[in-house]
């Protein structure tokens, strides 16, 4: 033990100690005290907020990224057509045949895109033909997909349906497909929170680990390997 020949040195024979150069991004002002403490506190509970949100959009974020070249599987959603009977009287107009569809059929339809087209006319055969109006109602969420296309006079809608499976929900949740306002909003937060832990990150990442130097360089070269790959795609 040198526990009594460490006394022994005065404060000025002692060897400095090693530091690793400081905090990169900051003043000496606030490098030390309460400051860090906030600093560090912020990054831990940014990172716990966006845990479980960031193993989902991490998950699916590497199935869609890879679905083109390595042919990797991002689910599928099963399709089929039908044709139902209109009731009597018919619906009036494209919101009533919108509600009739979800009693029918068991899907929420309150948020339903419908579209509109007015009659025009047409040529077929040489000869000028009466196009009908027709409606178009489409209804969206990360699992179901129901398309109906009615042509005003028909006795009958012709309504596609599509039911996705875990993966293709997954995805389509990745990408807030059918999703409201809400969603894209906590989605928010999550990208909000992924770019706060960044820079909180390095912050402290440079105070931790390695010098400036080491710092600096694989900051610029993830930066730069990005950027390079990005110039590739978009030229090539």
């Amino acid at each position: 033990m040198n526990t009594a020949t460490d006394s022994l040195l005065t404060p000025a024979s002692r060897p400095p100690k090693k530091t690793n150069g400081g905090y990169l991004f900051l003043p000496k002002s606030l490098s030390r005290g309460a400051f860090l403490k906030w600093l560090r506190r912020t990054h831990a509970w940014f990172g716990l907020w966006g845990a479980a949100l960031g193993l989902l959009f991490g998950f699916t974020g590497i199935l869609m990224n890879h679905r083109d070249i390595l042919k990797i599987p991002i689910g599928r959603m099963e399709q089929k057509e039908i044709q139902l009977a209109l009731p009597e009287p018919h619906p009036a107009d494209p919101k009533a045949m919108a509600a009739w569809l979800g009693e029918t059929l068991g899907v929420d339809t309150s948020h339903a895109k419908i579209r509109k087209e007015p009659g025009k006319t047409v040529t077929w055969n040489n000869q000028p033909v009466q196009q009908p109006a027709s409606w178009q109602i489409n209804v969206r969420n990360p699992q179901k997909l129901l398309s109906a296309d009615y042509w005003e006079g028909n006795a009958f809608v012709t309504v596609k349906q599509g039911d996705a499976n875990l993966l293709t929900t997954l995805n389509n949740l990745h990408k807030g497909t059918g999703m409201g306002v809400g969603w894209v909003l906590l989605v928010d937060t999550l990208a909000g929170g992924l770019i706060l832990l960044a820079l909180t990150g390095t912050l402290l990442w440079t105070r931790l680990h390695g010098n400036r130097l080491a710092a600096a360089g694989l900051g610029l070269g993830s930066m730069s390997l990005a950027v390079f790959f990005a110039l590739q795609a978009i030229s090539g």
